[in-house]
């Protein structure tokens, strides 16, 4: 399963995916068409134009699951792309649409996945460790677990000099962690996973990422850095929704 999770698709002083863009060909190779998923933003049209213009530089042509049939689109895909926005309205069309077991499969047959950021979200287990707000409610929490660890996008570390009396980032992930014993990684803006077999590599900027585990403090993990221990966690692919 060929995957490139990214924690957010814009880096300051540049364009949409240009950060990336190294990255995003690599996984691509020699494929020139790429299924977009839009659902996480309401206008699907004009999401679906972005993504085309971003990609254009690596000669690639992007068809959109909304402008036909998605399940058809899904099945003849070379290469799937799940972009960012709010996670729950992404995962509530996915199940509506019914097509979380349909890119489970495209993916375990060896079709490249790239996500970022609510797209990254649903490479995980389940959506619960997502920085959104609900703003609507899926018929499940379950997404597609092409990666048996959970992922928290856009990580913020604690800002000692805030006088946001909320809870921290780091707080929020112990507080789940409380309630379940799956490892949170905490990937920071500009960085991403590659996968590929049992490769997990975490590349991008220096500023790394944190990996969160029940009972422990912290990892530190700076970029680039090996994570294959995390794919050897139980599987979680096949599960059943």
């Amino acid at each position: 399963m060929p995957l490139l999770l990214l924690s957010n698709s814009t880096a300051p002083g540049r364009s949409y995916l240009e950060h990336a863009r190294e990255a995003i060909a690599a996984l691509l190779g020699d494929r020139r068409r790429v299924t977009f998923v839009p659902y996480a933003l309401a206008d699907h049209d004009g999401y679906a134009a972005q993504v085309a213009t971003a990609l254009a530089p690596l000669g690639v042509e992007v068809e959109s699951v909304h402008a036909g049939d998605p399940g058809a689109r899904i099945a003849a895909a070379e290469a799937i792309f799940v972009g960012g926005g709010n996670t729950f309205r992404l995962v509530a069309r996915l199940h509506e649409l019914d097509l979380v077991e349909p890119i489970r499969a495209a993916v375990g047959a060896g079709v490249p996945y790239l996500g970022s950021s609510a797209g990254t979200n649903v490479a995980a287990p389940t959506l619960r460790t997502t920085n959104d707000m609900p703003i609507v409610q899926p018929r499940s929490f379950q997404t597609l677990g092409l990666v048996p660890f959970q992922i928290n996008p856009h990580y913020l570390d604690p800002d000692p000099t805030s006088t946001h009396q909320g809870e921290t980032r780091q707080e929020r992930l112990v507080q789940f962690l409380e309630e379940n014993d799956v490892p949170v990684l905490g990937m920071r803006e500009g960085t991403w996973l590659t996968v590929d077999g049992s490769r997990c590599r975490l590349g991008g900027l220096a500023a790394g990422a944190r990996l969160f585990r029940r009972g422990m403090p912290p990892t530190e993990i700076q970029a680039p850095a090996d994570l294959d221990e995390l794919l050897c966690l139980p599987a979680v692919f096949d599960r059943p929704l």
